[in-house]
């Protein structure tokens, strides 16, 4: 059953650690690519520095300031797109990163896009094995082409630090399915 709306509007990092276990479906045409969510990071807004809403919205973090769930996709690093999930309700900025997953459909698909066999161990990864690009900003993850089923959450969880920012790296917004092979390398 897909994640329903009601889901997304929460905290930020109940929705980060809840998504643990659950399956990303990208549906392209006939083809359906899929993973199990295995690592997320939560951002909230104010008072946040390591969000891209800490400080005030933006043409680019907009998104993040409207309904809960749906995508919040951006360029990083001038090579990846990087994946989100708005969270939290309408005027409240929050999303969650989905830094890794563990490929379950359309592998063959995934490894086309990627030429690598670590497919999904990183926020870059994946968007890239998914085909998730910036034309996908904004699309509505209670709809059909991008959307979470609902599963089992993991009984152990681990909670950490966030990687790859400078500000707000301290905060405790991580967190990954334990000893699960496919959560990205700090």
């Amino acid at each position: 059953m897909k994640l329903p709306r009601k889901f997304y509007s929460r905290r930020t990092d109940a929705v980060a650690r809840d998504l643990l276990g659950s399956i990303l479906v990208h549906q392209i045409g006939d083809k359906k690519l899929s993973g199990k969510i295995v690592e997320t990071e939560a951002y909230f807004g104010k008072n946040d520095p390591g969000s891209h809403a800490c400080r005030r919205m933006t043409p680019r973090n907009r998104i993040m300031f409207g309904k809960p769930g749906f995508a919040y996709v951006y360029f990083v690093y001038g090579n990846y797109y990087c994946l989100n999930f708005t969270t939290e309700k309408e005027g409240t900025a929050g999303a969650v990163l989905i830094r890794a997953l563990e490929p379950i459909q359309g592998k063959d698909e995934m490894f086309r896009r990627r030429k690598k066999e670590d497919l999904t161990s990183g926020p870059g990864k994946l968007t890239q094995a998914l085909g998730i690009t910036r034309e996908h900003n904004g699309l509505d993850l209670v709809g059909k082409n991008l959307y979470v089923l609902e599963r089992k959450r993991p009984e152990k969880i681990v909670t950490t630090t966030r990687i790859g920012i400078k500000e707000g790296s301290e905060l405790k917004l991580r967190f990954y399915i334990k000893e699960n092979k496919f959560v990205s390398v700090c």
